[in-house]
């Protein structure tokens, strides 16, 4: 159904899928470019990848050398990341730019309002929600993986 455009897929469904054919989340944003020392984006180029009542937008890490992921996302009311949670190396920055984003990292609950962030070790399992009925947008940064690795890393528990 999601080839056929039937459906979006949810964000955990998209790193399984990334994660079973070997390529990092990024590939989803369109064709592997040549890595930069120095990446510039353009508001109006972004890609832009949509899931089930969500959107990720790519903010030029998947054109650059370094190691570091930002993403902007954007929930409607009700979006998540899925029923599995997630893990991978490095750490993941949430900064709260609208709305109220629910993050949910081991056994803790945070509740992130407009301005508020969270900074925590991506190997904890984590996943998120929004909660409201309004729209909720986060930037969401990911860095300090391994040299080389992709985040198609990230796993979940087993039996999920």
């Amino acid at each position: 159904m999601i080839e056929r455009g039937k459906t979006s897929p949810s964000v955990s469904t998209l790193y399984k899928l990334a994660d079973a054919l070997g390529v990092s989340i990024t590939a989803f944003f369109g064709p592997e470019t040549e890595k930069k020392q120095v990446v510039f984006l353009k508001a109006d180029i972004r890609t832009r990848v949509p899931f089930t009542r969500g959107v990720f937008e790519a903010l030029g890490g998947e054109q650059f050398a370094g190691r570091v992921e930002p993403f902007m996302l954007t929930l409607e009311s009700g979006a998540s990341s899925g029923p599995n949670t997630i893990a991978h190396t490095g750490h993941e920055f949430v900064f709260c730019l609208r709305g109220q984003l629910e993050y949910y990292v081991e056994k803790q609950v945070f509740l992130l309002s407009a301005g508020d962030s969270l900074l925590f070790a991506s190997k904890l399992e984590h996943r998120w929600k929004n909660p409201s009925k309004n729209v909720v947008n986060a930037l969401i940064i990911i860095s300090g993986f391994a040299e080389g690795e992709q985040l198609h890393s990230m796993h979940w528990r087993k039996g999920e």
